[in-house]
């Protein structure tokens, strides 16, 4: 956490003022909650200054088009994160995991099988940029894909899980998973419609934790206000699906969108489980029409993802 204060200290005077009075007021006797709490006005004043989100233009990149080859970023700008704080960078680490498809690319790069890769690579390119665009966060511009059962996993606070609808763990990576959220690790779950999906889901969730209950997060959970005060919980269509039929919705049994929690024993919220709603594709499909960029990417989807990062990287 020690980039913050480097932050604070490169800011203008009346940015720093806020972001003191904010830590100021925070509980006495809380250390952890003091430092969370700067870094959460610094990512709030941040996004607040002129040239925030809300004054960009359409999305970036080659969207629409033909998939591209490993390395090739679609038109996303790259930048050049702060290599002399490298254990500071923020890392968008996507989870590959097994479902009756395999562990391929799920038709990427014709690798076969594979729905842990749905929105790839757009999503996260477009994602990753956002934030380093929007916030305070030094953000890795490539982002990762790893397995659960890679150590490499204890190094990244935050995890992306997709369209888990057919998952199928394996029992190493039951374990690891559980092991990675009870050792403080962050998981979002996206992209999965529907109860036959979601019992899925549960089954393989309940194997990670058989002694936990997901359970629904009211609107008054800080994870949507922490950043963007968001005035409900958003149901984000898939581009497809929303300029063909107009609906929010993707299926008669998926109208209502779920934000679901695993809390851990301390009652840090471990994990979001993102249910009938498709935040990736905001993400992914920003720059292919004005109207769902103006109506879901910058409404809901980059405000929320910005808000879970911003829960993840401060409890």
């Amino acid at each position: 956490m020690r980039w913050w204060r480097r932050l604070v200290r490169s800011m203008g005077s009346s940015a720093r003022a806020s972001i003191l009075r904010t830590a100021f007021y925070a509980r006495a006797g809380k250390p952890m909650l003091f430092g969370a709490t700067v870094l959460v006005a610094v990512i709030a004043t941040v996004v607040a200054q002129p040239g925030g989100f809300r004054t960009r233009g359409m999305g970036r990149g080659n969207r629409g088009g033909a998939r591209s080859e490993p390395g090739d970023r679609r038109g996303v700008p790259e930048w050049t994160s702060d290599q002399r704080f490298k254990s500071d960078l923020f890392t968008f680490v996507r989870i590959r995991y097994s479902d009756g498809y395999g562990r391929g690319w799920g038709g990427y790069y014709g690798r076969g099988g594979g729905r842990w890769a749905t929105d790839y690579p757009d999503s996260d390119l477009n994602f990753s940029f956002r934030l380093h665009e929007l916030t305070a966060l030094n953000v890795d511009p490539q982002g990762k894909i790893l397995e659960l059962t890679d150590e490499a996993l204890f190094d990244y606070p935050f995890i992306y899980l997709i369209e888990p609808g057919q998952m199928v763990l394996s029992e190493d990576e039951v374990k690891a998973l559980r092991r990675y959220l009870l050792n403080g690790g962050f998981l979002m779950v996206d992209d999965f419609w529907g109860e036959w999906e979601w019992d899925n889901f549960y089954r393989e969730i309940k194997r990670v934790f058989p002694d936990r209950e997901p359970t629904e997060l009211p609107l008054e959970h800080e994870i949507f206000h922490l950043v963007y005060d968001l005035k409900k919980k958003p149901q984000v269509p898939s581009i497809h699906a929303w300029l063909n039929t107009g609906l929010t919705y993707e299926r008669m049994d998926a109208t209502e969108p779920h934000y679901r929690g695993i809390i851990d024993d301390k009652g840090r919220l471990m994990a979001i489980i993102c249910h009938n709603t498709d935040l990736g594709d905001g993400w992914e499909r920003e720059g292919e029409s004005r109207e769902y960029f103006k109506e879901f990417s910058e409404k809901w989807s980059y405000p929320l993802g910005i808000n879970i990062v911003t829960y993840a990287m401060t409890h």
